[in-house]
């Protein structure tokens, strides 16, 4: 790497740093204001990961008319962060406006993607389009029936994002139900910190997002690769101790308020493991529902797994008892196939 390239990505790196902690002061000052919402612009993937109830191979993209107007609607609300998600978010064809629309508004852009579909020229496209952080999960290390995210097929979209990426990129490994391998969760975090990436651990839920506890190996690698991630934002995670143990968490989830998911149908979720209420579209989600969001106990949040509404709610742990029951200990399942059907039509 040269030195200009060496230069230009510290200067941007200190840049996110200083975006990042204004994000966390204002957070601290008010909490009317969602920190990160979850944005779907198309929920088909070209893969088919069998652990996994958040694609399917059929739908189409999101329009991008109707994608703008939901960035320029959650940056009503005052949101901190978006991050687009999927199905695989580089399969729809004008995924980068998407991004321009989001940093022109004033937030900051995300992406979580499989990686498949990432080449040189993509990657240098993503960062015109001003992309800050990416994140690819890692699944094993070599293919097998349960993932393909393997080390051994991405690792040279790997070495291209070290040397072609301006923003940030997270490599998140592994462990829990149908991971044959745990020790290949190591071995991805390894790999992920020796290109200069951070690395994170996730422990993989079952079909309703809760928790399924680790096996006595599976602990001791956990335990590791988050002593590895230490210098990243996994520091903020300590509450995957207590999933990996298998023990509940005492915490208030702020989802519906400081954490949103939007489906590709507009329609506002918990998480994407609650999805079906509150349902309510995102043109129609008022401060006052946010506000009591804030307010309400989630049922489903002591076994949750679902790291990014945890770590949105560190900033407001201390503060904001929530004193109102929420109406569905999870989604009815009736609603989420409502709403997969009206994609499939």
């Amino acid at each position: 790497m040269d030195t200009r390239k060496k230069i230009r990505r510290k200067l941007l790196a200190a840049h996110r740093s200083a975006r990042s902690w204004r994000m966390v002061a204002k957070a601290l000052l008010s909490t009317r204001h969602p920190l990160l919402a979850h944005i779907i612009p198309i929920r088909r993937c070209n893969l088919a990961c069998a652990y996994c109830n958040e694609y399917d191979d059929f739908s189409k993209p999101v329009p991008l008319d109707e994608m703008l107007r939901r960035v320029d609607r959650l940056a009503s609300f005052g949101t901190s962060i978006i991050t687009i998600s999927g199905g695989e978010p580089l399969l729809h064809p004008e995924l980068d406006d998407i991004i321009r629309r989001i940093r022109r508004d004033g937030m900051i852009a995300g992406m979580i993607t499989n990686g498949y579909l990432l080449v040189a020229d993509r990657i240098q496209r993503l960062n015109g389009a001003g992309l800050e952080f990416l994140q690819i999960s890692i699944d094993n290390a070599q293919p097998d029936e349960v993932s393909k995210k393997s080390l051994k097929v991405l690792d040279q979209k790997l070495e291209l994002l070290a040397e072609h990426a301006d923003f940030h990129v997270n490599i998140n490994s592994v462990l829990g139900s149908g991971i044959h391998h745990p020790d290949d969760a190591l071995a991805v975090a390894r790999r992920a910190l020796e290109l200069g990436f951070s690395s994170t651990v996730g422990i993989i839920h079952d079909g309703n997002g809760q928790l399924q506890p680790l096996g006595p190996h599976e602990r001791e690698i956990f335990e590791e690769i988050m002593r590895l991630g230490k210098r990243s934002f996994s520091r903020v995670n300590s509450f995957q101790h207590n999933i990996a143990a298998g023990r509940e968490n005492n915490w208030r989830c702020r989802a519906g308020s400081r954490y949103l998911y939007i489906c590709e149908d507009g329609l506002v979720h918990y998480c994407s493991q609650q999805r079906g209420y509150p349902g309510i579209p995102l043109a129609e989600y008022t401060a006052e529902r946010r506000h009591r969001e804030f307010y309400t106990k989630k049922s489903c949040a002591p076994h949750c797994t679902v790291s990014c509404v945890h770590q949105v709610a560190v900033l407001d742990n201390w503060r904001g008892p929530q004193t109102i029951d929420s109406d569905t200990a999870q989604a009815p399942q009736a609603l989420v196939q409502m709403s997969q059907g009206r994609a499939r039509d």
